[in-house]
């Protein structure tokens, strides 16, 4: 089996969750500001956006030896009957 980092889903995986925690960070220091656009400090939004982006990317390479092998998921995922609320048949 190919080591986690090597692998195309987990760095699409990374991706995606990288470009969801900017969008979040990015409309969180917007909602908090509570000033015009024009008046905004940029340069620190652009901190924070970045730097919750580093921290989204160092959270998948960690969880990459703890999950689902593969992928940045922290959590293994759950088995199909579990899901649906059914019992697990042994």
């Amino acid at each position: 089996m190919a080591r986690p980092l090597l692998t195309a889903t987990f760095w699409l995986d990374t991706l995606e969750r990288t470009i969801r925690t900017a969008a979040q960070a990015l409309l969180g220091a917007l909602t908090a500001s509570q000033v015009a656009l024009d008046e905004l400090d940029w340069q620190l939004v652009g901190l924070t956006v970045g730097t919750a982006c580093i921290l989204s990317v160092l959270m998948a390479i960690v969880a990459s030896g703890i999950g689902e092998p593969g992928t940045a998921s922290v959590l293994n995922p759950a088995p199909p009957d579990t899901l649906r609320g059914g019992a697990v048949d042994e």
